[in-house]
């Protein structure tokens, strides 16, 4: 296993090398492998956020892991987040692809709920897309990178340019 490095600021933190390796590549294989796709099934989503404009016609897949209950077989490998996050009560795991396209798309902000929440996003693979936060921050998609962050707070996705599709999973809890 690579050493974790982690950068801690006042708004956000990263964890580079987060998971295990076996761990990780066993995530990685369920979101990211056609052979997983099957039992992983992704969902079109025609919209990224409420404030998208008829001029962007920005879209994704998505999976609902869990939201107010199991709603995929998989929830139980997250298990183990509940003790490296800290969950005390869990909102909602969603799993998110968006495909690479010739030009970077920045995605209109957005906050996941409005109550002030804890949100972590698992970078499942590495490419040239971001998540930017409100004050401006870019943390770079990076294979096995968690961000913790107000997710009550505006930020942003991107989709990437340089590899099929970014993959990561956001997680929302107390």
């Amino acid at each position: 296993m690579v050493p974790q490095l982690k950068v801690e600021k006042e708004n956000y933190t990263t964890i580079d090398n987060f998971f295990d390796d076996m761990y990780f590549k066993n995530l990685q294989d369920i979101i990211m492998n056609q052979d997983q796709a099957k039992q992983f099934d992704w969902h079109f989503v025609s919209h990224l956020n409420n404030k998208q404009t008829e001029s962007d016609n920005s879209s994704y897949f998505a999976r609902t892991i869990y939201d107010q209950e199991p709603m995929h077989d998989i929830y139980d490998m997250f298990k183990p987040l509940y003790q490296l996050f800290s969950i005390r009560s869990l909102i909602r795991i969603k799993a998110n692809c968006y495909p690479a396209t010739e030009n970077l798309i920045t995605h209109a902000k957005h906050i996941d709920y409005p109550d002030t929440h804890k949100g972590a996003i698992i970078y499942i693979n590495t490419n040239n897309g971001y998540t930017i936060l409100e004050d401006g921050t870019k943390i770079k998609s990076i294979a096995n990178r968690v961000l913790f962050f107000d997710a009550s707070k505006p930020h942003s996705s991107t989709n990437c340019t340089n590899t099929k599709a970014r993959f990561n999973i956001n997680v929302n809890y107390f």
